[in-house]
């Protein structure tokens, strides 16, 4: 399989006042399509920092970021912002969910940025509310569902765009145990079902598991 995220000698270090903070130090490894990857390690080891530069969120200090086949630190903002659209599905710890909007309307809104007709849109979100099994609450508003449920929706929303990766960091950090277990369920089955290429950010030794390769960041390194 081809690598479809190549981290080269990738640094990253944010200014506070006149002090440069390390946060990754020379991070290097592939990622090959279809792979699921779990990126673990205690709080402040730099996961998330490193989630964000692969999706294209945040820039390297120094080093190269290439997925699929774009060096996205080299794009441009509007590029990168278009880019993302196009690529990225973010599934985040708490849902970011607009709660006056119902399921069918979160799920829509990365859609609008397209040149997708209405029909079109509508059958998009239709299949992806459906994929993760909430067809019959596409009417419902955020407060009107579990939190199960709301993450759902929020799985919907990464997947209607058909991206080429799905970042997910800390997906079950905020639901109960029976909750966590189907929401990590779902992504195991786009992983192996639809060849979902996923990272998933997390603490869980568990939810860790699910992943077909795991990876430890300690204080910036990978170890």
């Amino acid at each position: 399989m081809a690598a479809i995220i190549q981290v080269q000698n990738v640094f990253k270090n944010y200014r506070k006042d006149s002090f440069d903070i390390p946060v990754l130090n020379n991070i290097s490894f592939n990622v090959e399509e279809g792979e699921f990857l779990a990126l673990m390690g205690p709080s402040g080891s730099g996961k998330t920092t490193l989630l964000n530069l692969i999706a294209g969120i945040d820039r390297p200090t120094k080093g190269k970021i290439v997925v699929a086949n774009t060096d996205i630190a080299s794009l441009g903002e509007s590029n990168l912002a278009k880019w993302r659209a196009d690529n990225v599905g973010f599934v985040f710890q708490f849902y970011n969910l607009i709660p006056v909007l119902t399921a069918y309307e979160n799920v829509e809104l990365p859609l609008l940025l397209t040149k997708l007709s209405k029909k079109e849109r509508k059958e998009h979100v239709e299949t992806a509310l459906s994929l993760v099994g909430l067809a019959d609450r596409m009417d419902h508003y955020p407060k009107q569902l579990s939190g199960g449920q709301e993450q759902r929706v929020a799985i919907a929303r990464a997947l209607v765009t058909d991206p080429v990766i799905i970042v997910a960091d800390e997906p079950t950090g905020d639901l109960d145990k029976n909750s966590a277990e189907e929401i990590l369920n779902l992504l195991e089955r786009l992983n192996q079902e639809y060849k979902k290429t996923i990272l998933m950010v997390t603490h869980d030794p568990h939810a860790a598991q699910k992943a077909h390769l795991q990876r430890h960041l300690e204080k910036g390194e990978l170890i």
